[in-house]
């Protein structure tokens, strides 16, 4: 469980690392069901992981609330001279799916607070405008603004009988 503060706001977060693993697949919906962001890394160090991301975004598509929060991130950018696929690459795919993106080095730890806190406040964002929505729509239904409500029988009977008189 991971706490960020948010525009003031105390945000939780609870992580899970697949790792890209295989083992995971069998699994995955269960993951994705109620999940409202994704973090997608790849190593900047290995091409196939990279590669990799498109079946991933495709499960998370496939899978995950269509509102979900996702953002695709290079991770190791401190072994530039092991990189294997460059920022660019990275960037152009992330626009072309409509993703945030950044790089970031866990061993450094460059860029990894600032990849949750961009993650976490897109999802703040959202959550708070379906909160909002929510909360405009109960406060136009609700009765005291002039609508009548009739809780009386429809027979026009209003002799109150207790439930089990007879």
């Amino acid at each position: 469980m991971a706490q960020l503060n948010v525009e003031g706001k105390t945000v939780k977060a609870q992580i899970w690392d697949t790792a890209g693993q295989e083992r995971y697949r069998a699994i995955t919906s269960a993951y994705y069901r109620g999940a409202v962001g994704a973090l997608l890394v790849y190593d900047i160090t290995k091409r196939p992981t990279f590669e990799n991301v498109q079946r991933w975004l495709r499960e998370l598509r496939d899978h995950a609330d269509s509102n979900i929060v996702i953002m695709m991130t290079g991770n190791k950018s401190d072994l530039i001279n092991l990189r294997a696929v460059s920022e660019d690459d990275g960037q152009s795919l992330a626009e072309r799916e409509g993703l945030s993106f950044l790089e970031t080095s866990a061993l450094e730890a460059t860029n990894v607070e600032k990849a949750f806190q961009t993650i976490l406040t897109e999802i703040y964002h959202i959550v708070s405008k379906k909160a909002l929505a929510a909360q405009e729509a109960v406060s136009t239904t609700l009765p005291g603004q002039g609508t009548t409500i009739n809780v009386g029988d429809a027979s026009g009977n209003t002799n109150k009988r207790g439930c089990c008189s007879t």
